[in-house]
């Protein structure tokens, strides 16, 4: 594949060549974990998983979903033996919610199985296209890092 090298694209034009790819790609993901779970749900837990033991409330903030949708994702999680609702022993009035070993394992399982459908598609990169993804990596990451602190 050659590069092209556009020395005066602007945010506005990159953003529309990035965003279509960016979303594709991101399907093809949730798609490959092939769990059931669903994507509301595997956010969820990861979620919990990284900021260990969110309320109902910042969870559905850190989600970006109503309290109820959240209150029934949790409801699932915990059904599934994902989550456990904990009561805060500060404040007997917020329940945390804590992950599981299993919740652990199935997190896990999702991302051992989107990391190695992503792999399997990078081996039909050659050298130079795979370097070149791994210098956009970090440039996205720098990205994703800019928006989580500005939420």
């Amino acid at each position: 594949m050659p590069t092209i090298h556009q020395p005066d694209v602007t945010p506005m034009q990159l953003a529309n060549s990035l965003r279509p790819t960016i979303t594709r790609l991101a399907r093809r993901l949730r798609q490959a974990d092939r769990t059931g779970l669903g994507p509301t749900m595997t956010a969820a837990l990861a979620s919990v998983a990284k900021h260990g033991g969110p309320t109902h409330g910042e969870l559905a903030a850190m989600e970006q979903v109503a309290p109820p949708t959240i209150t029934a994702v949790v409801g699932k999680m915990e059904a599934l033996g994902f989550v456990t609702r904990e009561t805060d022993p500060s404040d007997r009035r917020v329940t945390r919610i804590r992950i599981t070993p299993l919740g652990v394992d199935q997190l896990d399982e999702v991302r051992t199985r989107r990391t190695s459908w992503l792999a399997s598609q990078l081996e039909a990169l050659d050298d130079d296209e795979r370097q070149c993804l791994a210098a956009a990596a970090d440039v996205l990451a720098k990205l994703v890092q800019a928006a989580e602190g500005s939420d």
